[in-house]
């Protein structure tokens, strides 16, 4: 990794505020197109990106009111199998990516009535998936409770490790000559109302992708400050026997009318989560938080108790006020925001490399980016 002291300045095309899964993919893609490219983050892949499950399920996450967020999600996950190979062959990384697809469950009645109604909805948008009885749930996944109700297979939602994802696109910077340099952003330089770059980093272009904390930086107007917010979201990892898993696919579950979902590797890891939280920034671990994801998870998966507790953690993912990303020009010219990706930001990650990239290299957004306008909050107020 190209890593340079603190306070040597520097000039380059496109310095990226965030090294999480969208700013380096946006410096590996930019850095591809010929751009030089600098990154700040004191912990590069150590944010939102690294307490995610890797759930690549836009059909299963679907949301009543979210359309245009679909279409940009399913186009990512169209995109995700070349992104993946690219990425592998690139670096000799492996990133996990698996196809086996994810079964939804309802535990009781109530949520059954929940499912079909999302099957239903789902339909109506055109997407696959396949109502399934309680028998062939089981008949999936042998050791789902008894209690389960019925169940929607989406064969299409798939999965990848997002902290290899991470460890490869931090390997393909390096290899594509990112300068990374492990420290804070702490004030984005503006000169005559235009973004010039950030701290001693002189910049053509100023992408701002810190997450949830793209908000504190220093520096721009108020109606340049993209009004990012932090969602909390308890997180637990278990380990699984390699040799006997208790699941072959991502099984999301309404448990009581509560979400949850868990996520097998191949490596036998298992993730279980997550908590929905509006507490700022919050990372404390909580008993409650915890405690039910991992009841409702045996209320699933009964044999779960009998596995490992390998580690527990708190995401912040960045929310904007109407829980769509933010994805290209800013308020001021010189600034690029790509941020506010909230539950999908692992999933979003190539689609808006992508966009950022020609933006970068055109000055053109490509079409299908009019919803996710960061100038639509221009006038919007920043989360305290």
């Amino acid at each position: 990794m190209s890593t340079s002291a603190s306070g040597h300045a520097r000039r380059c095309d496109v310095a990226v505020i965030g090294g999480g899964v969208i700013g380096l993919a946006i410096a590996w893609r930019a850095a591809l197109r010929g751009l030089t490219v600098t990154v700040l983050d004191p912990t590069p892949g150590d944010g939102a990106s690294h307490h995610a499950a890797g759930m690549l399920a836009p059909v299963t996450e679907v949301h009543y009111g979210e359309e245009d967020l679909l279409r940009l999600n399913l186009e990512s996950a169209k995109r995700y199998p070349d992104f993946v190979l690219e990425l592998e062959e690139f670096t000799g990384t492996p990133v996990g990516y698996r196809t086996s697809g994810t079964l939804a469950v309802a535990f009781d009645a109530d949520d059954k009535a929940v499912l079909d109604d999302l099957h239903a909805y789902q339909s109506s948008l055109g997407l696959i998936s396949h109502s399934m009885s309680a028998r062939e749930c089981r008949q999936l996944e042998p050791f789902l409770a008894t209690s389960v109700r019925g169940g929607l297979l989406v064969e299409g939602d798939h999965q990848v490790d997002n902290r290899r994802l991470v460890d490869a696109l931090l390997v393909a910077c390096n290899r594509a000559g990112v300068d990374v340099r492990r420290e804070a952003a702490h004030h984005i330089t503006v000169e005559g109302e235009r973004v010039v770059g950030v701290d001693e980093i002189s910049a053509g272009t100023t992408v701002l992708a810190a997450g949830c904390w793209s908000a504190a930086i220093h520096g721009l107007p108020p109606h340049a400050v993209p009004p990012v917010r932090p969602v909390k979201g308890q997180i637990v990892r278990l380990r699984d026997d390699v040799a006997h898993p208790m699941l072959s696919r991502t099984v999301r579950a309404f448990v009581r009318g509560r979400p949850i979902y868990l996520v097998p590797r191949a490596d036998g890891e298992v993730v279980l989560g997550a908590t929905s939280e509006e507490q700022g920034f919050d990372t404390r671990l909580t008993v409650e938080g915890t405690g039910d994801l991992l009841a409702d998870g045996r209320e699933v998966l009964p044999r779960l108790g009998e596995i490992e507790l390998a580690e527990m953690t708190v995401g912040l993912r960045p929310g904007s006020p109407d829980n769509a990303p933010m994805i290209g020009e800013g308020a001021l010219p010189g600034l690029v925001v790509a941020t506010g990706h909230y539950r999908n930001g692992i999933l979003l990650a190539p689609v808006t490399a992508d966009a950022i990239a020609d933006l970068l290299t055109s000055g053109v957004m490509p079409p299908g980016f009019e919803r996710f306008d960061p100038r639509r909050f221009a006038h919007a107020a920043v989360p305290a």
